[in-house]
C-alpha cells in the first residue's frame, strides 16, 4: 500500500472515515470496529513515538492503543461527526490516555508498588475485547510502522513536532502554525517536503490526515 498524500484522493480517505463514524455514532456498533482498525496504526505510531525508550517497562503502546478503545468506546455518545473529524477525537482521548499514565509514574502510591512488584503496568486494561487485541497485536507487528516511528524520531524537533501534530493527529495546518510559532505557508511547505520523504514507506492508506 502507498502512503497517503495531500491530494483530492486523501480527502477521499477522511469522507469514508467520517461516514463511517457518523453510522457508528447513529448506533451501527460494528463500524466502530472498522474505525478502530483504519485508525489503529496510526495510534501505535504515535505512542511509539510519545513514549520515551526508558518508559517502556512501564508504559506499553500497544496497552495505549487498547485503552484509548475501550475509552473511546464508552465515551462514543460525546462524539458529534458534525462538529469534528473521529481522528481529531480519538487522538484527544488517547492524548488523555498518556498523560494519565505519565502522571501515575510519578505517583508515589505507583513508585512504592513498582520497587515492590518489580514491574507494574501505568496503564492497566480490563475488558479488552478480543477482536481490539488481535488489530492491536497485528500492527505492533508491522515491520513498516516500526522503522518508520524511529525514522520520525530521529528528525528535527520541529519537523517531528509538524508529523505527530498534523500528520497523525489530524490538527489543522492554521493549529499546528500557533502551536509551533511559524507560519502557515512555512507548514504547508515543510509538510510537502516531509511527505516526499516518507513516499517510499510502505504505510498504510489511511496513516496520516488529510491536510487543510
Amino acid at each position: 500500500m502507498e502512503v497517503a498524500r495531500p491530494d483530492p484522493d486523501a480527502h477521499d480517505e477522511r469522507l469514508e472515515t467520517q461516514e463511517l463514524a457518523a453510522r457508528a455514532h447513529a448506533g451501527d456498533s460494528a463500524r466502530f470496529g472498522e474505525l478502530y482498525e483504519r485508525i489503529a496504526p496510526s495510534l501505535y505510531t504515535w505512542a511509539e513515538i510519545r513514549i520515551r525508550p526508558d518508559l517502556r517497562q512501564w508504559i506499553d503502546p500497544g496497552d495505549v492503543v487498547q485503552e484509548v478503545w475501550c475509552r473511546a468506546w464508552k465515551i462514543f455518545g460525546s462524539f458529534d461527526p458534525q462538529v469534528v473529524t473521529f481522528r481529531y477525537w480519538v487522538f484527544r482521548v488517547a492524548k488523555n490516555v498518556l498523560l494519565e499514565a505519565f502522571r501515575k509514574l510519578e505517583s508515589p502510591a505507583f513508585k512504592a508498588r513498582s520497587r515492590d512488584n518489580g514491574h507494574s503496568r501505568a496503564v492497566e486494561l480490563v475488558d479488552v475485547p478480543d477482536s481490539a487485541t488481535a488489530i492491536t497485536r497485528r500492527v505492533a507487528r508491522e515491520e513498516s510502522l516500526q522503522l518508520f516511528a524511529r525514522w520520525v524520531q530521529s528528525l528535527e524537533q520541529e519537523d517531528r513536532m509538524l508529523l505527530v501534530h498534523l500528520g497523525l493527529e489530524g490538527l489543522s495546518q492554521a493549529e499546528v502554525a500557533e502551536r509551533l510559532q511559524i507560519g502557515r505557508e512555512a507548514v504547508a511547505k515543510r509538510w510537502q517536503r516531509l511527505m516526499a520523504r516518507v513516499a517510499e514507506q510502505k504505510l498504510p492508506r489511511e496513516m496520516f490526515a488529510a491536510v487543510q
